[in-house]
């Protein structure tokens, strides 16, 4: 909503909210990284700034930041990236967006983000696992956790202990949840509203992430969401979650990486389509490692794997890079 926000009023600049006739819109929520735990003891400010802009669509930075009841010593807690459109509000066809002008360095350098981000996201759609194959270390490691985890005597049971963890099949890991959409979740457009949308997958994702955990897990971050389609008032909405890659590291003992799907369907014709692809990370930052490991059983779920170990490599890089930018101290030192 705060992405929406800062979008709209920047088309505003300039020009007489009477002559206007645009709707802005998320077509993607690049990335939301959540950077550490929460202190309900503190308040909380959200801010976004829009640093690119294209001929219909911007790039939208968010933050938000918790701030101690001093008002001293305030701590970016989390960090994410929408890319908008702007559409004529009766046509629906793509709408000019206002240019972002740049006066200071720092602007210039924002801006030169931004248009790295947006050739970084085309450059990431052309290496897809739905269109390419995966990289030859990729399958390199694929094949080894297969021959370690999968190819076993007795394979085709639900779970068993493999390497004193227990094994479970992504396709046992399934957890859903159907409704029907109702009109007090609407938008500008009379649809269901995206954010509300991202409400219901994050409450079932974190669902499943504790029941394939057995204990309570922390958000760590979303991953890109492509709005393909709307979601119509009175359609049905079926939400599909599944764990698509479970590991342990030296910070976190528990990382898990969950997928919801989201399909509306037709009541009358039946017809399912799907609408939304949501990417969640949840962790636990304290306790022992994680004794159970996801394995994919078919070739659809190897690739679905290879994404989950993509997002929770480029989280960690991340993350790695604000702790070196923060504290200089732990960079690399040149040789």
């Amino acid at each position: 909503m705060n992405a929406v926000s800062t979008s709209s009023r920047h088309q505003l600049i300039g020009v007489l909210a009477f002559t206007l006739k645009f709707n802005v819109a998320t077509t993607l929520s690049l990335r939301l990284d959540m950077l550490s735990a929460l202190d309900p003891s503190r308040n909380l400010r959200l801010s976004g700034q829009v640093i690119y802009t294209g001929r219909s669509s911007m790039e939208v930075v968010v933050k938000m930041e918790s701030i101690p009841a001093d008002g001293a010593g305030e701590e970016t807690v989390l960090i994410g990236r929408f890319s908008m459109v702007c559409r004529d509000a009766y046509t629906h066809s793509a709408r000019d967006v206002n240019p972002l002008i740049t006066s200071t360095a720092a602007e210039k350098q924002l801006f030169a983000l931004g248009d790295k981000i947006k050739h970084r996201r085309q450059s990431q759609a052309l290496r897809s696992l739905s269109r390419v194959p995966p990289s030859s270390e990729e399958a390199q490691v694929l094949h080894e956790f297969w021959l370690k985890f999968g190819k076993e005597e007795e394979t085709w049971k639900k779970s068993v202990a493999v390497d004193g963890k227990e094994r479970v099949w992504m396709g046992e890991t399934m957890v859903e949840k159907t409704m029907l959409m109702f009109p007090q979740e609407r938008n500008v457009h009379s649809k269901v509203f995206g954010g509300y949308l991202m409400r219901l997958a994050y409450e079932l994702g974190f669902t499943n992430a504790s029941l394939f955990t057995r204990g309570h897990v922390r958000f760590l971050s979303l991953d890109k969401i492509a709005f393909a389609r709307p979601v119509p008032i009175g359609s049905i909405l079926k939400l599909t979650s599944c764990v698509l890659h479970s590991t342990s590291t030296p910070h976190f003992p528990v990382l898990v990486h969950i997928g919801v799907k989201a399909d509306v369907i037709d009541p009358k014709t039946g017809q399912e389509q799907t609408t939304n692809d949501f990417r969640f990370t949840w962790c636990r930052d304290h306790g022992p490692p994680l004794e159970k490991v996801v394995v994919p059983r078919t070739y659809r779920g190897s690739m679905l794997w290879l994404e989950g170990r993509r997002a929770l490599q480029i989280g960690n890089a991340i993350r790695d890079l604000r702790t070196h930018t923060t504290n200089p101290a732990n960079s690399p030192k040149d040789s």
